[in-house]
């Protein structure tokens, strides 16, 4: 991106020194459309630049309708920014809205008295620019797969992370503090959050983009691998909720007690061991896959039978608590079900690995 913004930007320069007046008297302006277009994917640098030149010109319009008023310049600028605000966050100019302030500070304080010349050569020049921009970017479009890679390298970790301190908390320490786990999910849901954004992006990238035929088998298993993993961290965020709410000290009634926290601290750790299983090496290789080995596959599948093993385990463990005791277990029976999705995660984990 660092690359394509700069030839770009040289381009959109070399065109603003030849454009005819008055375009030429500020070429400068050139650079900053191509930078708008090529800072995003192929699709979206066309919108991009669309929503840009509408904010620029609605700003320009602003602010010669504020120039023309016989009021103290401190005055025109005070209300160009504030009436300008108001139109950024109008959702038709989405995240270019910040160009209707720019242009419109621009045009009222630069301008001088050739407001209209500088509007056209700003306004023209921007869409020049934006041009150059879009089309360096058709020729060589984006394609982040490998920062939508580690962003969920980075929540797999985290989920195994959280299961296993999990682990740790219900071996060692007993029934959970409530306010202890709620701060952990919510230092867990930014992580999710860049994940999603993150695949989302490479997902939109894919669109009317010439290397996605290229690098489809690994766009298609990020994909599924994504959704996977998304589950996962839907199953440890259920498994935490339902722990910090049945399972801690001032409950006169636990969901597990001192007889199955063992049982169930050791399936954690076999659930977080499955999520370290899932691996990812990307392969420099001419077709541009991301594949994993089969080796790696396969100890994602063995990984998933030793932890359907735990949850097998923990269920009759569950079972036989219930016919000897005197409580009906039905939040142990739901903190299963919730493992049974995660099992099915690891499963989609293995498949992803496979890379069809």
């Amino acid at each position: 991106m660092a690359l394509k913004g700069a030839v770009a930007a040289s381009l959109a320069w070399l065109v603003g020194l030849v454009a005819p007046p008055p375009f030429a008297e500020y070429p400068y302006y050139a650079p900053l459309g191509a930078v708008v277009a090529v800072s995003s994917t192929a699709v979206r640098s066309v919108k991009d630049s669309a929503q840009a030149v509408g904010a620029v010109l609605l700003g320009a319009v602003l602010a010669r309708v504020v120039g023309a008023l016989a009021v103290p310049v401190v005055v025109e600028i005070a209300v160009v920014v504030a009436v300008a605000l108001l139109f950024a966050g109008w959702r038709l100019f989405g995240e270019m809205g910040t160009w209707v302030v720019t242009s419109a500070l621009f045009v009222l304080v630069l301008g001088g008295a050739e407001k209209v010349e500088y509007t056209v050569a700003f306004a023209g020049l921007l869409v020049v620019g934006a041009g150059i921009g879009v089309a360096v970017n058709l020729v060589v479009p984006p394609l982040p797969l490998t920062p939508s890679e580690l962003a969920l390298d980075r929540l797999r970790d985290v989920l195994a992370d959280e299961v296993d301190v999990l682990a740790g908390r219900l071996e060692t320490e007993g029934p959970l503090r409530a306010q202890e786990w709620q701060e952990r999910r919510r230092e867990v849901a930014p992580t999710i959050a860049r994940a999603r954004e993150s695949v989302a992006a490479a997902r939109e990238a894919a669109r009317a983009n010439v290397r996605a035929r290229r690098y489809g088998g690994w766009a298609s298993a990020q994909d599924r691998r994504a959704r996977e993993l998304g589950t996962a961290a839907a199953v440890v965020d259920e498994v935490v909720r339902l722990l910090t709410d049945w399972e801690h000290a001032d409950r006169h009634e636990v969901a597990f007690g001192p007889r199955l926290r063992p049982v169930l601290a050791r399936t954690l750790r076999a659930f977080g061991d499955g999520l370290r299983a899932e691996s990812r090496d990307v392969d420099d290789a001419a077709d541009g896959a991301a594949a994993a080995t089969t080796g790696a596959a396969a100890a994602v599948r063995d990984a998933a039978a030793r932890c359907e093993a735990a949850v097998e385990e923990l269920a009759e463990a569950i079972r036989a608590e219930r016919r000897t005791g005197d409580h009906d277990m039905f939040v142990a029976g739901a903190l299963v079900v919730a493992l049974w999705r995660g099992l099915a995660a690891l499963g989609g984990l293995a498949a992803a690995d496979a890379r069809d």
